[in-house]
């Protein structure tokens, strides 16, 4: 039986009284490639700022399955990726800071190099394409060695290329250890990189499933209505 990783206890988020996360009772299994789902707005990208502990719940608790209980090597991609003025480089360089100065850049070339990203070395990051600067955010967390990764809908609004170079990605990273925890709105990507789905609809989680099952058989009608919804806006968008 798979180990819990994390385990969140009666917790909620509040923001001037207005419950955003609401009773939060779950266990983020270990060794799995853990998919957040749900509308835009359901509360997936606050879920996952929690987990990360960019933001303290109002109630409850996060406890880490972990020696002394202290959170895991992590890191964060975020849907917009935050780029530094300066080259591709630099940009993981500077996120090396706890490395030897003489290690940085070389750490930091492997990284790119990875990433298939080691030609734009010297551009300037802020200039790069989108997909390329997802890329370059996955490059950059991938030579942090994290023991988890968050990704924010790391694919939102790119096009299917770019989309599969850094699903390419995620798989790698995935594949090499690390505990991925990913949310997305998208179906079809849900079912090619997902383990285990959680559901989160108005900041409550309504399924916890593997993938298989909750596509089969989910166990919420909420999560069930969302997987039609889904399907038939697909459909008319491709007729």
């Amino acid at each position: 039986m798979a180990q819990t990783l994390l385990a969140l206890k009666a917790v909620e988020y509040q923001i001037g009284g207005k419950r955003l996360l609401k009773n939060l009772d779950i266990n983020i299994l270990r060794d799995s490639f853990t998919l957040v789902l749900g509308p835009n707005g359901a509360g997936k990208s606050l879920f996952l700022r929690l987990c990360h502990n960019l933001v303290k719940p109002t109630t409850g608790k996060l406890g880490w399955n972990t020696e002394q209980h202290q959170p895991p090597r992590q890191t964060m991609v975020f849907q917009s990726p935050v780029m530094l003025r300066r080259s591709a480089l630099r940009n993981i360089s500077y996120a090396l800071q706890h490395q030897p100065r003489q290690h940085r850049l070389e750490q930091a070339m492997d990284a790119l190099a990875w990433a298939n990203l080691d030609h734009l070395a010297n551009r300037t990051a802020t200039l790069l394409s989108r997909g390329e600067q997802q890329q370059l955010a996955l490059a950059r967390a991938w030579a942090y060695k994290p023991e988890v990764l968050f990704l924010d809908e790391p694919t939102a609004s790119l096009d299917p290329n770019a989309c599969e170079r850094v699903e390419r990605l995620i798989s790698l990273i995935r594949e090499q250890g690390t505990q991925v925890i990913m949310s997305t709105h998208n179906l079809a990507q849900a079912q090619r990189l997902g383990e285990t789905i959680i559901y989160i609809e108005e900041g409550e989680i309504v399924a916890h499933q593997s993938c298989e099952n909750f596509f089969s058989a989910p166990s919420s009608s909420r999560a069930a209505a969302f997987i039609d919804r889904e399907i038939m806006q697909k459909e008319v968008l491709t007729r």
